[in-house]
C-alpha cells in the first residue's frame, strides 16, 4: 500500500469517530486466534529501505521480537514479528526491483480468503487490477496482490501452514484497517462484489462539533456479516498528493507515551494524539517515512 505522499491534515473528528465506533466492539474481546474468517484482514507486512533500522523502532515501539526466514533461492530475509511469541506482522528490505520502480516503504494489509485464485478472478471482475499471483507462498499459503478500482494495493491471503496474524485486537497487535480512496461509492461497490462486505456510514459525535464544518463527511465502516472490518475515508483535496490506500493501526497500552517513545526514536507525529470517548489514537511516520496509526482502548 502507498502511504508514502500521505501529508499532515489538522486533527480529524472522522477518524477518530470510526475507531470509536468499532473500539467497544472489538478490542481486547480477541486476543489470540487459530484462524481468520474469510472477507477479515488477517496479516500486515513492512516493505522498509532498512529493515534492521524498522525492527529496532517497532521492537522498541510496540514491544515486539523477531525471527528472521532467509527465503531459499534468493537474498530476501522475511521477519516474522512477533508478540508474546505470538506472530504480529511481517517485515522485510526492499529489494532494488522494487526501488527501482519507484515504490515506497509501506505497509501492506492482507485480507482472508478460501481461494486466493477465485478472489483474483473476482477482483478483476469487479474492476480492480491483479499484481502479482496469485500464487503459493511456499507450504505457508497463497497469495495474490490486488489493486482495487481506485487504486488502493491489499494482498489476498489463502492459509495453509501460516494463518496470518496469531495476536489481534492487543497491545503490540494489530488493531485496525483503514481505507483513503477518492471515490467511496466505487470503492464500497468493489469490496461488495469482491468480499460481499457492506457499508455502514457514521457522522462525527458530540465531541467532533468543533470539526463537523471542516469534515462535512460521514465515516464509511465496511462489514462482514454483523462484523465491522475496516473503516473508509474520502482522501480530501487539503491533504495533498495522497495516493489511494489501506492504512493500518497497531494497539497499545498507553498512546500518549508511545506517541512521545516513537517521536524520541526519529518518527514523525502526524496527528498528534485525539481521544473521544473510550480510545485515544495518533497517526505516525516512522523513521524510514512509513506510516501508521496506534490506538489505545480507555475505560
Amino acid at each position: 500500500t502507498d502511504t508514502s505522499r500521505l501529508t499532515v491534515w489538522p486533527g480529524d473528528a472522522t477518524i477518530s469517530t470510526g475507531v470509536l465506533n468499532f473500539s467497544q466492539e472489538l478490542f481486547y474481546i480477541m486476543s489470540e486466534v487459530s484462524s481468520h474468517n474469510p472477507g477479515t484482514f488477517c496479516w500486515a507486512d513492512l516493505a522498509t529501505t532498512d529493515a534492521a533500522g524498522s525492527k529496532d523502532f517497532y521492537c522498541q515501539l510496540l514491544g515486539w521480537t523477531s525471527m528472521d526466514n532467509p527465503i531459499e533461492g534468493t537474498e530476501m530475509v522475511y521477519s516474522m514479528m512477533q508478540k508474546d511469541g505470538k506472530n504480529v506482522c511481517g517485515l522485510y528490505q526492499m529489494d532494488s526491483g522494487m526501488l527501482e520502480q519507484g515504490i515506497p516503504p509501506n505497509w501492506t494489509s492482507y485480507i482472508a480468503v478460501t481461494d486466493a485464485d477465485a478472489g483474483a478472478k473476482q477482483a478483476a471482475a469487479a474492476g480492480g487490477t491483479v499484481l502479482m499471483g496469485p500464487a503459493d507462498v511456499f507450504e505457508a499459503g497463497r497469495m495474490a496482490m490486488v489493486q482495487d478500482s481506485i487504486g488502493a494495493v491489499f494482498g489476498m491471503w489463502q492459509a495453509k501452514e501460516h494463518i496470518g496474524a496469531e495476536l489481534i485486537y492487543a497491545p503490540g497487535a494489530l488493531g485496525w484497517n483503514e481505507l483513503y480512496t477518492n471515490d467511496t461509492a466505487a470503492a464500497a461497490k468493489f469490496y461488495a462484489d469482491v468480499f460481499g462486505w457492506g457499508r455502514n456510514t457514521h457522522q462525527p459525535g458530540p465531541e467532533g462539533a468543533e470539526y463537523a464544518e471542516q469534515y462535512a463527511e460521514q465515516y464509511n465502516m465496511f462489514t462482514s456479516g454483523d462484523n465491522q472490518v475496516g473503516g473508509m475515508m474520502q482522501i480530501r483535496p487539503e491533504w495533498g498528493e495522497v495516493p489511494p490506500n489501506w492504512s493500518v493501526y497497531f494497539c497499545v497500552d498507553d498512546c500518549a507515551a508511545s506517541q512521545e517513545k516513537a517521536r524520541s526514536m526519529g518518527a514523525e507525529v502526524v496527528v498528534p494524539m485525539l481521544e473521544m470517548q473510550n480510545v485515544r489514537f495518533a497517526f505516525l511516520k516512522d523513521p524510514q517515512g512509513v506510516y501508521l496509526g496506534i490506538v489505545q482502548m480507555v475505560g
